[in-house]
């Protein structure tokens, strides 16, 4: 993977979470390549401290907010829309890259949003693929794929049908698990963000640079508001122990998505994750008003 001065360049680690994954209960992982076994989400209850007044990120306003934030350190710009027909590979490994969370041919969740496309429309451009992308999943192989796979990806990104199913994917792989979590953790909104973005780039489950393993160091250091601790106390161990992971990783080791946003956003005391926003990525600065 190449350094994180360009865009595409957060990614996950290679093993992502099952296609057969629930959207609500499990997050999952894998040790190599292919799909994961489940593991429970969490052995609390899903209590939270929320004020009933805090919107969290499933507001249809609040979750275009994540979706722009992500953008803006994946593809350094706002417009996440303008994604649906990106595609390219970065060298990290993972094959092809595409789409509005990175979906990959090389970790499974690419192989798993085009046999949702061919579900829903038998016979799209891109279903003629499928039999590659099984083969190479778990590589960077790009056997069967080439030049067309990346023209008929552009065409398919204009069909309306094709563009619902990069949202359902991402919303039951990623942002769905992520939010139930921070929720039963009793985050508001912009833990609910810090939540999901980690499972962006690190996937789910419990290997060393996961989102699962993150949580974990984590919990060693404070306790969420679910279990009566402090949720800003909470956040800046997340944080730190999401630094931590990044680093291990070299195309992860600019942390400014975590540094000059999500940091800024917590010691600024903005937990709802309320507009007006400023931050910066690499270096470049982004507002929402």
């Amino acid at each position: 993977m190449p350094i994180s001065s360009a865009p595409r360049t957060a990614r996950r680690t290679l093993c992502l979470l099952a296609a057969a994954a629930a959207v609500v209960p499990v997050l999952t992982s894998c040790a190599g390549a292919g799909h994961a076994t489940t593991q429970a989400l969490s052995p609390y209850r899903a209590v939270s401290s929320v004020s009933a007044a805090a919107v969290d990120l499933t507001d249809p306003r609040k979750k275009d907010i994540a979706m722009q934030l992500v953008s803006s350190a994946e593809n350094s710009t706002l417009d996440w829309k303008a994604q649906y027909k990106y595609i390219e590979d970065i060298g990290d490994g993972r094959g092809y890259t595409a789409g509005i969370i990175g979906f990959c041919s090389g970790t499974g969740d690419m192989l798993d949003l085009v046999e949702l496309y061919a579900a829903r429309k038998p016979g799209n451009v891109l279903a003629k693929y499928l039999p590659a992308l099984r083969k190479v999943d778990g590589t960077d192989s790009h056997t069967g794929l080439g030049s067309n796979y990346t023209k008929d990806w552009a065409t398919a990104a204009k069909d309306t049908v094709f563009q619902q199913a990069q949202n359902d994917e991402r919303d039951r792989v990623y942002f769905n698990p992520a939010v139930t979590q921070a929720k039963q953790d009793g985050l508001r909104a912009l833990g609910q963000f810090a939540y999901y973005d980690a499972i962006v780039m690190h996937g789910g489950g419990n290997d060393p640079q996961s989102f699962g393993a993150i949580r974990k160091n984590a919990l060693k250091k404070a306790k969420p508001p679910a279990q009566g601790g402090d949720e800003v106390k909470y956040l800046n161990a997340f944080l730190d122990a999401r630094k931590v992971a990044m680093r291990a990783e070299e195309a992860h080791e600019d942390t400014s998505r975590v540094d000059t946003a999500q940091r800024v956003f917590l010691n600024n005391g903005n937990l709802d994750l309320n507009t007006p926003l400023s931050w910066k990525v690499y270096g470049d600065p982004f507002k929402i008003s």
